[in-house]
Parts: C-alpha cells; structure tokens; sequence
C-alpha cells in the first residue's frame, strides 16, 4: 500500500538538509547567542546570518525580524502588544471571521480587556470585503489583520490593497502569512504591512521556531518580559538550531519550480476530483488567488470525518479543515463565513501538498478518492438520493 501525504497545512516534513544544519547547531554549535566566549560568537553569528535571511525573504531590514516559537506566539505577540501600547489612541480592532484561531482566540480575550473587535465578512471565495473594511476603520482603530492564505480554503487575499487603505488611513496593519510565506510572493514594503508572522514548519524547517516582521517605528509593547534578547521585544534564549534550520528551509523554498509544481500537481488533483465524482465543489478561490497547494473540497452525501478515516486505511493523509479545529466537532467556522451549507461543511475534504509530493502519489489519490466516495454513498441516510443525482438507479 502507497503512503502519501497530503496534510502540508497542518506541518511538513522536515527537508534532509534543514535536518543536517539543525543537527550541527544542537551537537557541535550548541553555544548560548548571549554568551561572551567563542561558543557564545558562534550562536550569535548564526542567529544574525538566519535574521538577515529571513528579512531578505520579505525586503525587510534585519533589525525588523523577530524569532518566536511559531505563529500562534507570533499573533499573540502582535495583537496583544499593538493593542495595549496604542490604547491611548484608540481601543478599536479590525479583523475578519476566516482568520488562524491564533487570531481569533487573541481578539476574543482583548474583548474581554475593555477592546472592541470588528470581524469582517468574505464572499463565497472567502476573499475579504473591502468595502466593509473601509466602513469599519474609525478614529478609534489601532489595527487591521487580516490573513493573508488561509490555512482551510487556501484563498489568497490581496495585501497590497488592503495596506495601501490601512496606510492611507493611519492604521496599523498585520498579517498572518504562515501558510503563504514562501509560496506567494511577500514584500513586506511594497504591501504597507507594519506586522507579519511567519513560521518554519509549513516549509519543511523544524517546529517550535517561526519569525515576526515590525516595522521599524511602529509602536508595540512587549508580551514576554525577562532578558534583553530580540532587541529587548522578547526575552528568552534563543533557539538557535531550530533558527538555523528555519533560515534553511527558507533558502530552499524560495525556488520558484517549487511553486509552479505544486500548482501544476494541485491542478491535476482539483480536475480529476471533480471530473471524477459527482457533486463535488471546490471551496475557496477557484481564479489564480490561492495557494499553490491547497485543494478543498465538499461532497454531497458524505461526512468528511468518514471520508478521512477510510482515506487513512488506505494510507492517505487528510484533513477536514485546520489542524487547530480537528478535534472540535463543531463545523468550520472558516466554511460557515463562504456561505456553505450544513451538509457541504460536514462533507468537507481539504488535500494539501507540498515539493515532496509525487505525480504517482495524485494518481494513487485519484484512484481511491471516487471509490472512497462512492463506498460512503451507499451507505449514507441520504442513499437513495445519493444513486439518483449519481445516475446509479
């Protein structure tokens, strides 16, 4: 039986060669990047040739790149530090209804700080609304984030619009980039972004490590209090082997081919789901606006919980929506904002690649997602209007 794996949004495997440099720096570089010795230098010139990598990654200075744990402290540190250092301006905070739980869960306990939240609609495609944003900013807003690739449907929202109008109005504006980050084009700059929070380990680098871009300027709290490290932002010793690593796995991934073929694998998929069984929908955007890896589907007359586990017997990793929610029984909240239906949302299947993925391992997915599909249809309450809209009676 084939193995393959198709939950890249949930985290990847980590690339061999991200594995070899995260080893050296545990083993025989192991030294503490505050230290005054040679071990000490040897951290400290790791760690600043990884943040240079890293801001050069997004046209970022490198005294604007921050190491973290990964994007949930990442969205932490930036919705709860813009927050509370600009509450004398205004105590008002914009974001949408599709974004990372990280964001979320962050906006909820602001609200209960006395912060009020506005969560923006999307459309079908889960594009955000402009038009609400521009109604939403008041003289009170201190920030927008809005995410940038969503980690469910995989649409791509337009930063550099959405900058520009934050920019215009005096706003401070953040996103959440860990599923795009090296699979869409991100110029820190050019987008009017003063946040963004980046991660390793949906690009084959190591997990507990990830990044923030702030702005130089901008006027931010500090969240973790102890020593002077990060410029004093965020204190606590670096991990310099899972920095290393991510700065890495960024080298790596920044190769265009890698983009386009995910995109031409993510394609083949999307066609042969669709041609293959009926009533099937693709979720998300359905133009170039999306990720390169990221197919999401909902099918009639089936429960995605039963379509995964049945998936899995046959060696195929999947997911029903964000790895965060997996657990939680309640439908996605994410394919509740496009507008689907109960039935569509409980039907759901999300299918994400990445550069390791092969030709073969699609065809393999192709082969056994209609008989999966199929078999669940015949045994589905909704059997016999299943056989009748398929054509089998």
């Amino acid at each position: 039986m084939m193995h393959v794996y198709l939950d890249n949004a949930a985290t990847t495997q980590v690339d061999p060669r991200v594995a070899i440099k995260v080893i050296k720096y545990m083993n025989d570089r192991f030294g503490n990047a505050s230290s005054l010795h040679f071990k000490g230098r040897e951290a400290k010139k790791a760690l600043e040739k990884a943040r240079h990598t890293i801001a050069l990654s997004i046209n970022a200075r490198e005294n604007e790149v921050f190491f973290t744990s990964g994007g949930t402290e990442g969205n932490n540190l930036i919705l709860k530090g813009v927050a509370f250092a600009n509450r004398e301006k205004g105590n008002h905070i914009i974001t949408t209804k599709t974004e990372h739980r990280s964001v979320l869960e962050s906006c909820r306990w602001l609200e209960g700080q006395g912060f009020k939240v506005d969560y923006l609609d999307v459309d079908a495609e889960g594009f955000v609304d402009v038009k609400q944003l521009k109604n939403s900013i008041t003289d009170k807003t201190v920030l927008v984030s809005v995410i940038h690739g969503n980690n469910e449907i995989g649409t791509l929202n337009d930063l550099t619009e959405i900058g520009k109008i934050c920019r215009e109005r005096g706003v401070y504006f953040h996103s959440d980039v860990c599923q795009s980050y090296t699979k869409s084009p991100i110029d820190a700059t050019a987008m009017n972004v003063d946040f963004l929070t980046l991660n390793a380990h949906k690009i084959h680098g190591p997990k507990g490590v990830g990044a923030v871009y702030i702005r130089e300027g901008v006027n931010i709290g500090k969240w973790r209090h102890g020593g002077p490290h990060e410029s004093g932002l965020r204190a606590g010793t670096e991990n310099i082997h899972g920095i290393v690593g991510f700065a890495e796995a960024v080298k790596i991934a920044l190769s265009s081919k890698h983009v386009s073929y995910m995109t031409r694998l993510r394609d083949k998929l999307t066609e042969g789901v669709l041609t293959r069984i009926p009533y099937a929908k693709l979720n998300g955007s359905k133009g170039e606006k999306r990720l390169c890896n990221n197919a999401h589907f909902s099918f009639k007359f089936v429960e995605g919980e039963a379509i995964g586990s049945l998936l899995d017997d046959y060696g195929i990793c999947s997911s029903t929506g964000s790895a965060c929610s997996e657990k939680d029984l309640e439908p996605s909240y994410v394919l509740k904002a496009i507008g689907l239906n109960h039935e569509m949302m409980n039907g759901s299947l999300r299918l994400t690649l990445s550069r390791f993925t092969t030709e073969e391992e699609i065809d393999y997915v192709l082969e056994v997602l209609p008989a999966v599909i199929k078999k669940l249809r015949e045994i589905s309450p909704y059997k016999e209007k299943a056989n009748v809209l398929s054509g089998d009676v």
